[in-house]
């Protein structure tokens, strides 16, 4: 899809170019055409076909964006699901252990946590 969205802004920088060439060299190039006149209808014409391809290109990029974000999304969302797995699997392992002889460890004592920090008070040595 990329691809494609990009030959087609190619093909739309291509138009504008070959039509800004046509348009500002005209009156030499006006008789291998077969155009006598350059109307306001014909420029007209060519710009329209112009935001036609325009239209085309911009409707690609932005549903080759939106699908890259609906890809993106799904694809968090197995990310999420299998780490809340992951985690539950780690709880589980936590809670029995597998040696069965060793006993989970605690959390520090009380008395090293009384201040609420964590850390341990000072001793001072003498």
């Amino acid at each position: 899809m990329k691809k494609v969205s990009s030959v087609f802004q190619l093909l739309v920088a291509l138009f504008f170019g070959v039509a800004l060439v046509f348009f500002l060299v005209f009156d030499s190039i006006k008789n291998g055409f077969g155009i006598q006149e350059l109307t306001a209808g014909k420029v007209v014409i060519w710009l329209l076909a112009g935001f036609v391809l325009y239209l085309i290109t911009w409707l690609l990029v932005s549903m080759y964006a939106s699908s890259m974000g609906k890809k993106i999304k799904r694809m968090e969302t197995e990310n999420d699901k299998l780490k809340a797995r992951l985690y539950d699997h780690e709880q589980k392992a936590k809670a029995n252990p597998a040696g069965g002889s060793i006993p989970p460890t605690t959390g520090p004592s009380q008395e090293d946590d009384a201040d609420g920090s964590g850390i341990k008070p000072r001793q001072n040595i003498k």
